[in-house]
């Protein structure tokens, strides 16, 4: 799916953030890649703090980035496993473990609807950025 987390990851930071000189952009490059532990997605924001004190712009880039890390985590539904979602803290073994996406299957045509439309209306609201 690629239209779901950019539509409801920028549509999701526009509805608490308001601001139109946020980096969406990060924010969507950060929606894409597939995360689904927590774990990592913490990890990364502990090493994006420690390695831009100081560094005010590159930091807003990385936060953004790391925000969508954790709205793929939510848009996808990561939480459901349990095992996953929490990897390595609930043992290292991931056999068993089936893609969210690929269970779906066709069921992904709707979110992926869904996700144009929010892209569509989030597009309206900051019509100069996206």
């Amino acid at each position: 799916m690629l239209f779901w987390f950019v539509g409801t990851s920028v549509a999701s930071v526009w509805s608490v953030f308001r601001d139109p000189k946020f980096a969406y952009r990060w924010v969507i490059v950060g929606a894409l890649v597939p995360m689904f532990s927590v774990v990592t997605v913490v990890g990364v924001l502990t090493a994006v703090m420690l390695l831009t004190i100081g560094k005010k712009a590159v930091r807003k880039n990385f936060l953004a980035l790391t925000i969508g890390l954790f709205l793929h985590l939510v848009f996808d539904g990561a939480f459901l496993n349990t095992e996953m979602f929490w990897w390595p803290l609930a043992g290292l073994s991931i056999d068993g473990y089936e893609i969210p996406l690929v269970e779906r299957g066709f069921l992904n045509i709707p979110f992926e609807i869904v996700g144009v439309g929010l892209i569509l209306w989030t597009k309206k609201q900051i019509k100069p950025l996206l």
